[in-house]
């Protein structure tokens, strides 16, 4: 049974008390059987037992849960660096769609894109996030907007599960946007959705969530409640991008579906927030959407108030959030969301992994859960939040083994 000794400051994030809430312990050690903790505590009462097993010297240094990045759209064809430079020379989101760009542009490439190529191209990504602590990653489609397209990108996830370290959860989101196809037949995708997508989803077993971009100019709250019902009757737990533009009843329909999370949340109303809390909904801050796109942050500060768990991620995507640093997302979420370093490292924990149903083994450095955690180059997390020079992670452990 390795252990791991000579931890400065222990972050154990159990799922007690308020969001800031981290139970720390100073001086601590973590022992763990294959990939499951069995012991943590002060090193000075570390067991006899474990005396003679194999020991990783954390330096003194600061040790996090393995952080869970619980939004992401990791398979994509291509990329769209010419938006983020006409998005700084202030073109609007309908004038950069209106010359090609946007979510259609990517669905364009990832119908080429072979299914091979995603899976090599999200496996790199994925070789990246790892060295910057992160363990699990929820993944989405939504780029493919055909049935053969949509299972084609739930096929790579699956594969990377099976070939990969790292945790792996998977989501549909074929309700991303109309493709062109659809224009003048909306009422004939949505029919396709539910009808024909979900059910090859679920038949395949290829996603345990399914999302929906729930907005006027993408999936009314109605033509949203249609789909995300049929999904659950299907056996997919609902998800919802919610409320990001206009305060359009996203958060309250989360509530009323009993979803896992609602994300984005920028225009999220009082009432919102009330039935979020009351139905147990994870509120999910997306601060790298707001920085590439230049739109408000998420006052995450409002949540927390609310009684809502938040957590955070990048939503990273080739659009409106190319980046996969979710340490970075971490520190925008102190600065621009009005949450503390401690609040938002439960966040990217134990309240992300409840956004992807996982806080029953992730999340938290606790006997029993998964052994996956990081060693940070910091003394606490307000210093790693305000002397931020990236992720600063020394090593990342899954399942027990030392990965980087």
């Amino acid at each position: 049974m390795p252990v791991l000794t000579n931890i400065g400051f222990l972050a154990t994030c159990i799922d007690e008390g308020a969001q800031g809430e981290i139970h720390p312990q100073k001086n601590a050690a973590i022992a763990w059987q294959d990939d499951t903790i069995q012991w943590v505590g002060q090193e000075k009462d570390l067991p006899e037992k474990y005396a003679d097993e194999k020991v990783f010297d954390a330096n003194g240094k600061m040790v996090v849960p393995g952080l869970i990045d619980c939004h992401t759209h990791l398979a994509f064809g291509g990329w769209r660096p010419d938006e983020f430079a006409m998005r700084v020379q202030g073109k609007s989101y309908l004038e950069i769609a209106k010359a090609g760009g946007g979510i259609l542009s990517t669905v364009k490439e990832t119908r080429k894109a072979p299914e091979d190529g995603l899976y090599e191209k999200a496996s790199e990504f994925l070789k990246e996030m790892v060295k910057l602590g992160v363990t699990t990653v929820e993944c989405k489609s939504g780029y493919g907007l055909t049935v053969e397209d949509e299972l084609k990108t739930l096929r790579v996830y699956r594969r990377l599960a099976e070939d990969q370290e790292l945790g792996m959860v998977s989501t549909f989101l074929g309700a991303h946007t109309i493709p062109p196809e659809y224009k003048d037949d909306r009422e004939g995708y949505i029919n396709l959705v539910i009808s024909e997508m979900i059910p090859a989803v679920a038949e395949h077993n290829l996603a345990e969530f399914c999302d929906i971009f729930t907005e006027e100019s993408a999936f009314t709250v109605e033509e949203s409640r249609r789909i995300l019902l049929a999904a659950k009757a299907a056996g997919l737990t609902p998800k919802l991008h919610a409320d990001q533009l206009t305060s359009c009843g996203g958060a309250e329909l989360a509530a009323e579906v009993e979803a896992a999370s609602a994300d984005h949340l920028e225009k999220i109303s009082d009432d919102g927030i009330e039935a979020m809390a009351k139905a147990g909904v994870v509120g999910v801050t997306l601060p790298l959407a707001s920085l590439y796109t230049q739109e408000d942050f998420l006052d995450c500060r409002r949540l927390v108030k609310g009684g809502v768990d938040v957590a955070v991620a990048t939503d990273f995507n080739p659009g409106s959030a190319p980046s996969y640093d979710l340490p970075l997302a971490m520190m925008l979420t102190c600065n621009q969301g009005r949450l503390t370093p401690a609040e938002v490292l439960k966040g990217a924990t134990i309240y992300a992994a409840k956004a992807i149903k996982r806080d029953y083994k992730l999340g938290s450095i606790e006997r029993g859960k998964q052994a996956d955690f990081a060693i940070i180059d910091a003394p606490n997390p307000d210093f790693w939040m305000y002397h931020y020079r990236g992720a600063n992670c020394l090593g990342t452990f899954v399942k027990g083994e030392k990965l980087v």
